[in-house]
């Protein structure tokens, strides 16, 4: 019940409905304990005795108890699933929450559909043992002290005979749960794996039809579709192993209590209508003690489902805001790297290694090297997506991790390399950063972009909707609405991750022209593989294995014969070979 206790902050809140249902659930019963004793009366009294005038009596009384029967099942049936709609309601906001708080150090190893299938179907098994599973035990386990209770009042001697059973059905029982339980958990996990499948080959339709590669998707969807059945068969030879046994046991308490209670009768120890009674007291036992194997299966699946909703709700926030974090400041743009050391996983090599640099409010830094080189973790570092190994990463004077993490990051712009979009219109997906931003300043950051031309030529211009991540869009069109969507917050501190990555010299051309104009009083730091991009930036920082191997400006370095001068000469020889060929 661990996993329970460390949960119960999501439902003990609505405890209330769960209480209530719990005393419709004690009225069903004590109604339906009384269904034995009526027959009883009813063979004894009634037939035996031919007391005839009483059956009216009986039928009403039986009409009314069913009535009210049916009520308290309605209501202890709608507050139980309010309980566990509501509780659920709350573990699934907390659960999102904890997402969007989560660094991306817990996302480089997380994935996708894995965390679908958590925030889905394990947010709903745990449901539906909150809703039902809690209850359906406290009904359970009255009905059998009810029904042992009346059992003892009619005979002893046949009640003892009746729970000789139940120390065998109880080791089933618990022998059952020890098996149940990890096979549900590793059912989770397979589908987990499942989903991600699924999820990554949707996502990667284009790449996985450009290769040809559907054969290859298949195989891999095959195994896990494969490894998912492999575990469900498994579960479903537990139970066919168990619950047979189960069955056998209470047909043998049955057998006995034939014998030994048609004894007690012939013998004028019982009447024929306590027995009769008996045999339905009997199983009001049994069948709930077998039942406790479905109400052990959902328990088992909420645990597991429980324990892998843990895992997140755990999870190491590695960002952490300090207490007197500095809010409502405005950020001038002052960056400043002393010493700084970034390392993403303890087993890896750092990524970037006693970075120093600094960039006063207004300047361009560019940032050159190859791939893996640590450009991109730099910018991270700003915006305090990671946490620096060692070292110092300033912010107008004051170190990052004082802000707080709202204020400092309103005041970087970035454009990543791969733009999201969102499924919703243009005009939302540039106003993602500013949302009370007015239609005058969203056309106007659109213009900015080069992006406010393409915009008008949509259907419904920038009410336009999206498809899922811009399907529907071009890379460049892409990019520059993600363009457009920084230059919307207005940052004093601007990040271009190869932002003109994806769009045509002409369309480079453009936005670069355009960028200059937005680039002005504000800290910029651009990434690209390409010197066109950056050659007019104020400091140049040439990157290798994560080491500064160079800087300077476009023209120094041009002169130093570095590395700078060769990334230069392979890309303008290339160009140059071009025009030679052409003239």
């Amino acid at each position: 019940m661990d996993t329970f206790k460390k949960l119960q902050q999501y439902y003990l809140p609505f405890k209330k409905y769960f209480f209530y249902s719990i005393f419709f659930v004690l009225l069903v019963t004590g109604i339906t304990v009384l269904y034995p004793i009526i027959l009883q009366i009813t063979i004894d009294d009634v037939v035996g005795e031919a007391r005839y005038e009483l059956i009216p009596y009986l039928a009403v009384g039986f009409i009314l108890i069913m009535v009210v029967k049916g009520i308290a099942n309605f209501s202890q049936q709608y507050l139980g699933d309010v309980f566990g709609v509501k509780s659920v309601y709350e573990l699934r906001g907390g659960l999102y929450q904890k997402l969007q708080r989560l660094s991306f150090t817990y996302y480089d190893n997380a994935r996708t559909g894995d965390l679908m299938s958590r925030l889905t179907m394990d947010v709903e098994g745990f449901k539906f043992f909150l809703a039902a599973g809690f209850k359906e035990l406290i009904r359970v386990t009255l009905l059998i002290v009810v029904s042992l209770s009346v059992m003892f009042y009619y005979s002893v001697p046949l009640a003892l005979v009746t729970m000789a059973a139940m120390p065998f059905l109880a080791v089933v029982v618990y022998k059952f749960d020890r098996k149940v339980h990890p096979a549900f958990r590793k059912i989770r996990k397979s589908l987990g794996r499942l989903n991600t499948r699924i999820q990554e080959n949707v996502s990667g339709m284009n790449t996985v039809k450009s290769l040809s590669k559907e054969d290859f998707e298949i195989d891999r969807f095959t195994s896990n579709n494969v490894n998912y059945r492999e575990e469900n068969i498994k579960t479903a030879t537990i139970w066919s192993k168990y619950f047979p046994f189960m069955e056998f046991i209470g047909n043998i308490c049955m057998v006995a209590l034939l014998i030994f209670g048609g004894h007690l009768v012939i013998s004028g120890q019982l009447s024929l209508g306590k027995l009769v009674a008996f045999f339905s007291l009997v199983s009001y036992i049994l069948g709930p003690l077998m039942h406790l194997g479905f109400i052990v299966n959902m328990f088992s699946q909420a645990k597991a489902s429980g324990e892998r909703l843990l895992e997140i709700l755990e999870a190491k926030e590695d960002i952490q805001e300090k207490d007197q974090a500095v809010s409502d400041l405005t950020i001038q743009g002052h960056v400043t790297f002393n010493d700084v050391t970034l390392t993403y996983a303890d087993e890896d090599e750092a990524a970037i290694k006693n970075i120093s640099f600094d960039a006063p409010p207004g300047k361009t830094i560019g940032l050159i090297g190859s791939t893996g080189s640590g450009k991109t973790s730099i910018t991270q570092l700003m915006t305090r997506f990671y946490e620096p190994e060692k070292g110092e990463v300033l912010i107008d004077g004051l170190q990052a991790k004082n802000y707080e993490l709202k204020t400092l990051r309103k005041h970087i712009g970035f454009v990543l390399q791969e733009s999201f979009l969102f499924s919703t219109t243009i005009k939302e997906n540039i106003a993602y950063g500013n949302p009370e931003a007015s239609m005058d300043e969203i056309i106007d950051a659109a213009k900015r972009a080069q992006a406010h031309e393409f915009i008008l030529e949509m259907p419904k211009g920038y009410d336009t909707m999206l498809g899922e991540r811009g399907m529907g869009l071009s890379g460049g069109q892409k990019q520059r609405i993600a363009i457009a969507r920084a230059i919307l917050i207005d940052p004093s501190i601007l990040v271009l991750d190869d932002a003109t990555s994806a769009v045509d010299m002409e369309t480079e051309f453009k936005i670069q022209k355009a960028l200059k104009e937005v680039m002005k009083n504000r800290t910029t730091f651009i990434i690209a593989h390409r010197i066109s991009s950056l050659k007019h930036a104020d400091e140049i920082i040439v990157l290798d294995d994560g080491e500064i191997v160079e800087r300077g400006t476009h023209d120094t370095l041009l002169n130093n014969g570095g590395p700078y001068q060769r990334i230069y000469d392979i890309q303008y020889q290339d160009k140059q070979a071009i025009m030679d060929a052409v003239n």
